[in-house]
């Protein structure tokens, strides 16, 4: 699929408007306070703190946030709740594959909120297991072009860190690599002094589901449901859409 990526068209990523930047916020500065307390407040030891806090930093979100975050993933604030992170599976239209991290209070509240969200756009609950098996875990990291990079700079910067591919999006380049070895590339990166755009560990396809226009209208309707929950903090399918059909969807 020319210029797009299996990271561009699994995960359908929206342009961030005012009407969701709170709940985006929501989303970001709960990862920050979950990595917080699962590994300590301190991001130079902590490398998936470090990710959380330059992710929300690259999202806008006000520094005050962040900190009262981490002061509350310490445990040096009051408010923080006990968060678990809990994965469901589904179906959306056309027997799409699809994937739900959350990261919820309420373990029940998170499962009745993505099982209405599938049902009513077309999709269903699966069983454990029988969805993730077409999905690998790995680690990826965006580079952004505007820097004047080139694909050469990234290679040469990533090769003996365990980095299996770099593919061209057009606007940034995306690394590839193992989950486990996700900090070592943007290690890399940052000692060659390339600067990157994002850094976390995503659930790739192994097969994927050609979409024609409606089909893929429905898709991304369904997954819109689903992000509208606060407990959910990514969706990730297994769908493949042409260049053409994204400029008709628009």
């Amino acid at each position: 699929m020319s210029g797009h990526s299996k990271w561009v068209t699994t995960k359908h990523k929206k342009a961030v408007v005012d009407a969701r930047r709170s709940k985006l916020f929501a989303k970001l500065i709960k990862n920050v306070e979950v990595a917080a307390r699962s590994g300590g407040p301190d991001p130079v030891g902590n490398p998936t703190l470090y990710d959380a806090v330059q992710k929300a930093k690259r999202s806008s979100v006000p520094n005050d946030n962040i900190d009262r975050a981490l002061r509350r993933g310490a445990g040096l604030e009051a408010g923080g709740a006990a968060y678990e992170a809990i994965t469901y599976e589904g179906y959306a239209p056309g027997g799409v594959a699809v994937l739900v991290e959350c990261l919820t209070d309420n373990r029940n509240r998170a499962a009745a909120e993505v099982r209405t969200a599938l049902t009513r756009n077309g999709g269903s609950m699966a069983d454990p297991g029988s969805v993730s098996y077409l999905f690998n875990r790995k680690g990826v990291v965006l580079v952004p072009k505007d820097g004047g990079v080139t694909e050469d700079d990234i290679l040469l910067a990533v090769l003996d860190a365990g980095a299996e591919e770099v593919n061209d999006l057009g606007e940034s380049f995306e690394v590839v690599s193992e989950a486990t070895d996700l900090i070592a590339v943007r290690t890399a990166l940052q000692d060659a002094k390339i600067d990157y755009e994002s850094a976390e560990a995503a659930f790739l396809p192994t097969v994927e589901v050609p979409l024609d226009e409606e089909s893929a209208r429905k898709v991304f309707r369904l997954i819109d449901a689903i992000e509208d929950s606060d407990d959910v903090q990514d969706v990730y399918a297994n769908y493949s859409v042409s260049d053409d059909v994204m400029e008709s969807l628009g």
